[in-house]
């Protein structure tokens, strides 16, 4: 059976974590939806970038997911595409299709435990701080497959570091509440995943794990907690 770069990450992050019991890409919509989607969404989300969008509604006792990508987005990828090989073309629109996935899995998992709020910051904030995370694993593992000894080099983390954290641009939104979503966020994602770097496949998994189970408020301060043991 043939596999898709969408559905491939879909099966690794839910080996991970759980499986959601629905194929994401039947999520996927198109720009007239996501035009309408983003309307209905307010004012906020025309910041948000036209790449890629995942919208999430409840209605009744259900969770509706848009997934949108735009066509350029794809052609990117299909021209360049990650599976081949990593690099300075690609892993930009890599990262923008994977947070995508992330963002609906962990949605569509957190309601299924009950989670209500989903339209609160707090819940914002937690979706955006676990994609970072689960997107730096993920494109360590692209990583390490095209090398032959299977290990990442410092000099691929720096140069994923770069593009997944330091290469945000700070003031790319107006909005003060997207811009500290995204500049907290990004904060939080980086100094844990150095947290992780330090840990072998298995504890990674484990400790990874536990952190998926946090609220956001619990997921700050256990960053907060892990950074303050590293600095003894």
């Amino acid at each position: 059976m043939q596999t898709t770069l969408f559905s491939d990450i879909q099966r690794l992050f839910e080996r991970t974590y759980a499986a959601v019991g629905v194929n994401l890409e039947d999520c996927l919509i198109d720009q007239h939806r996501c035009g309408q989607l983003s309307r209905l969404a307010g004012a906020t989300a025309r910041e948000l970038s036209d790449l890629a969008r995942t919208f999430l509604r409840r209605v009744g006792e259900d969770l509706r997911i848009g997934i949108y990508y735009s066509h350029w987005l794809i052609e990117q990828l299909e021209k360049n595409d990650p599976r081949r090989g990593l690099n300075d073309r690609n892993i930009r629109h890599l990262v923008a299709f994977v947070e995508e996935i992330n963002h609906a899995l962990h949605a569509a998992l957190a309601f299924r435990r009950g989670v209500q709020d989903l339209g609160s910051e707090d819940f914002a904030r937690n979706l955006e701080l676990q994609a970072q995370v689960d997107t730096y694993l993920v494109l360590l593992l692209f990583i390490g497959f095209f090398r032959r000894s299977q290990r990442v080099s410092r000099s691929d983390r720096r140069w994923l570091r770069f593009h997944l954290f330091a290469s945000q641009n700070e003031n790319a939104y107006s909005d003060p509440n997207l811009r500290g979503r995204y500049l907290e966020t990004t904060e939080l994602a980086e100094q844990y995943t150095r947290c992780l770097d330090t840990l072998n496949g298995v504890r990674r998994i484990e400790e990874i794990r536990l952190f998926h189970a946090l609220e956001y408020p619990a997921k700050k301060q256990h960053i907060l907690a892990l950074m303050d043991r590293a600095e003894r």
